[in-house]
């Protein structure tokens, strides 16, 4: 009896030893790469806009809108990085981007998200296409791709006045979340400077007002719903006397 304790007691030790590591203490975080593109400063001279622009907040898939960055096998199916993490949710990241792009530009003085909710002219309607890493064979070196559709709609009336679509690819340097996240940050910036080159040589909205609203949280896929309803329903407001 006294031996069957005794092997029982050491067996018991034993399988506390194993798994001392998953009951003692909080479990290993995971990395956090940070995408956050850096703007050089504008060069002195450039014509500014005269009209105000929100940033509405950016439209896609479930599967990007996430902390967790995304890849595709060689066979077409998407997966995640293992243990490693974006800082915030890509639709954020993806928008303040943009905000920095434009703020970045010197050529525009009145900008920021729509959550700020803030009066604008201009409303800019984001859809991410594709925000991944992609690999053509396993264990190689991935490619990136960065894809964008904007569409810039006037604030009051929401007529949309231009679409523009951007593509930026890379590659890593090597096999690893870190350097995916790295040429990811390379195409979002790349993209974002595409945009604020097309977005900025738009001039005032037609027969807008002085003060006219931004969509506080209205999500793009709503604002281009409303514009294919048209702006019909406006005539039922009454002028100002």
């Amino acid at each position: 009896m006294i031996q069957r304790r005794l092997f029982l007691v050491g067996a018991s030790a034993l399988v506390l030893t194993g798994c001392g590591k998953d009951l003692i203490g909080p479990p290993e975080a995971s990395p956090i790469y940070v995408v956050k593109p850096q703007f050089p400063a504008a060069a002195a001279g450039g014509a500014k806009v005269p009209w105000a622009l929100s940033i509405l907040h950016p439209d896609m898939t479930g599967a990007l809108d996430n902390e967790r960055i995304a890849l595709f096998q060689p066979d077409g199916s998407m997966d995640y990085y293992a243990k490693a993490t974006y800082p915030d949710r890509l639709a954020s990241i993806v928008q303040h981007a943009l905000l920095d792009g434009f703020e970045a530009s010197g050529r525009i003085d009145a900008v920021a998200t729509e959550e700020a909710a803030l009066h604008a002219d201009y409303d800019l309607a984001v859809d991410v296409k594709d925000f991944a890493a992609h690999y053509s064979q396993p264990d190689g070196v991935p490619n990136v791709t960065v894809s964008i559709t904007v569409k810039l709609a006037a604030a009051h009336g929401r007529a949309i006045v231009g679409s523009f679509s951007t593509i930026q690819t890379g590659s890593a340097s090597v096999n690893s979340a870190a350097a995916a996240a790295q040429a990811l940050q390379q195409a979002l910036g790349a993209a974002v400077k595409a945009i604020v080159d097309w977005a900025l040589t738009f001039p005032m909205p037609v027969n807008q007002t002085a003060q006219s609203y931004a969509s506080p949280g209205k999500p793009a896929e709503q604002l281009l719903h409303d514009v294919t309803r048209g702006s019909d329903k406006l005539r039922d407001i009454p002028k100002p006397r």
